[in-house]
């Protein structure tokens, strides 16, 4: 349990992010533009970007939804609209 709680308070830099992912840090920039609603990492007090583990799982589904999916950008809000509607 404590554990889970760890992972859970973790924090990454985009530059882990971009490493776990595979995906350029200028790509995870523009998906913060384009799909602000889902994901918005938090901000230092240096405006440093930091994600949380949540923010990955958002990451790796949108990667998934474009590279396997060929889903728009659109196509990718609709369908993380419906996913996050579903979780709540």
């Amino acid at each position: 349990m404590q554990q889970t709680t760890i992972t859970k308070n973790l924090m990454l830099t985009i530059d882990q992010v971009s490493q776990l992912t595979g995906v350029r840090k200028s790509t995870l920039r523009y998906w913060e533009k384009s799909f602000d609603t889902f994901l918005r990492p938090a901000r230092t007090h240096s405006n440093r970007r930091e994600y949380t583990m949540d923010d990955l799982d958002v990451v790796k589904t949108i990667k998934r939804m474009i590279e396997e999916e060929h889903l728009t950008a659109e196509g990718v809000r609709v369908k993380l609209g419906k996913i996050l509607i579903r979780n709540s």
